[in-house]
């Protein structure tokens, strides 16, 4: 077993068809297909089936994915570094992400790559959730903390992690003493909410979907520590994560118990494109931070 057939296996197991992940990985076809019964053979387990007419991991499969996830990980990480401590290496890389990420999670996950990496300069770059995709696809940013983003040939997002959305409303408003609320309870309320492009606002339109009902969005803002200060000001309710280390005494958070309402947060970037030793070890802190980066499909609403 050698290291490419395990990066051929990588690829095929999340791309999930021969002619894209041959075309991925610059072979042929049929180099790819040999490669992966040997694959089975030298293993004596059935990695993959066809169902429907598409390929599908088994069992064995899948559990052979996460091994090979972090192998290849340690792998890339070790190269990575061992390349920063070339002089000609460019120790920065581009980081973009969304809006809602910035005043709480991001800076946390900074300050703790800085303390293992204090020499490497970050580029940040802060986007509404399409203007990201278009840089992904584009090449034009090493990587994206974002909600999800569709996998395809030319890129891929990795499941960080997920939390919990809460109605928010402010000290004194009839729901305060609610020990949890149906989403169909706020038809009435005047909605704070963030702009129509961002990736909260779309899957808070969702779940309002979901449970059949179209508040009036009343504002609509940039950031989240605007629209908590608007909820806050008792200019009507939001549906927001509630920031880990963030103090609102003057809000309450309510569970929501219809429909669930969580998103999921991960990594993206472009798969045509070298990343830089700088952007690698970054990749590898989070997916390593976030252990159960393994799952390309969380169960979570995105």
């Amino acid at each position: 077993m050698e290291l490419a057939q395990l990066k051929y296996f990588q690829v095929m197991a999340n791309i999930r068809h021969f002619t894209r992940a041959a075309r991925i990985l610059d072979v042929t076809q049929p180099a790819l297909s040999r490669s992966m019964s040997k694959l089975e053979k030298d293993l004596d387990v059935r990695l993959f089936k066809r169902c429907d007419g598409e390929i599908e991991l088994t069992a064995e499969g899948a559990r052979l994915l996460r091994r090979v996830d972090r192998i290849l990980r340690e792998v890339e990480c070790a190269r990575a570094e061992a390349c920063l401590t070339d002089e000609k290496t460019s120790s920065e890389f581009r980081l973009s992400f969304i809006h809602s990420l910035g005043s709480y999670a991001l800076p946390r996950i900074i300050q703790d790559f800085r303390a293992s990496y204090p020499d490497i300069r970050i580029l940040l770059n802060q986007q509404d959730s399409a203007t990201l995709a278009q840089q992904v696809a584009a090449g034009e940013t090493d990587l994206c903390l974002c909600s999800t983003m569709p996998t395809t040939e030319y890129s891929t997002w990795v499941y960080l992690w997920s939390e919990e959305l809460f109605v928010t409303v402010p000290l004194g408003h009839r729901f305060t003493e609610h020990d949890s609320i149906n989403l169909n309870e706020l038809a009435d309320e005047p909605l704070i909410a963030m702009k129509s492009s961002y990736s909260l606002r779309i899957l808070v339109d969702q779940f309002f979907d979901l449970a059949g009902v179209h508040p009036e969005i009343m504002f609509e803002g940039d950031d989240i520590s605007t629209v908590s200060g608007l909820v806050a000001a008792g200019l009507g309710v939001s549906l927001l994560p509630k920031l880990a280390g963030v103090e609102h005494p003057e809000l309450r958070y309510i569970p929501v118990s219809f429909p669930i309402c969580k998103r999921a947060v991960g990594v993206a970037w472009n798969t045509q494109r070298k990343m830089s030793p700088a952007a690698v070890c970054f990749q590898q802190f989070l997916i390593r931070r976030f252990d159960n980066a393994l799952e390309r499909r969380p169960s979570v609403n995105g």
